[in-house]
């Protein structure tokens, strides 16, 4: 079933860089930005995470959450979190399990080969786990923007 707005956003536990545990539920009661990104330290995925580090006191004056989302493993999200100061939990979905519940995980096309991966989706979960807005095809470079100009 696609993730729809207003539905309850599918629960989960994902470690994040530090090796913590990091449950949806522990978030209840703020407003949460749930992306996902295909890749650590890839061009796209580079634009959007900084440009969401850029951003960040906006988002902490707001209350807001940022949890950002790939199948790449903890030690990689150390790596790319590390190299360029992002101020966010990224979380290690390595069996691709989260991204399945929201729909993310498919079949893409790259030079004309066909794989699995995860398509570039942001979801702003409510302060009742509730999904008020989805984000498909989001544009890497614009991305931050168009959310900082919703939340006002």
């Amino acid at each position: 079933m696609p993730i729809e707005i207003g539905l309850t956003a599918p629960g989960f536990i994902l470690i994040d860089d530090e090796g913590r545990a990091r449950k949806l539920s522990d978030y209840l009661g703020s407003k949460v930005i749930l992306y996902f990104y295909p890749k650590d330290d890839t061009p796209g995925c580079t634009t959007e995470a900084c440009n969401f580090r850029n951003d960040f006191s906006k988002y902490v004056e707001s209350g807001v959450v940022i949890l950002g989302v790939s199948p790449d493993p903890v030690q990689s999200h150390k790596k790319f979190k590390d190299k360029y100061s992002l101020p966010f939990p990224l979380l290690a979905d390595d069996e691709h399990k989260v991204s399945e519940a929201y729909g993310v995980w498919g079949k893409k096309k790259f030079i004309g080969k066909e794989y699995m991966g995860v398509s570039r989706t942001t979801f702003i979960i409510d302060e009742t786990g509730k999904i008020s807005h989805v984000f498909e095809n989001v544009k890497p470079d614009q991305h931050s923007t168009e959310i900082i100009s919703l939340l006002k």
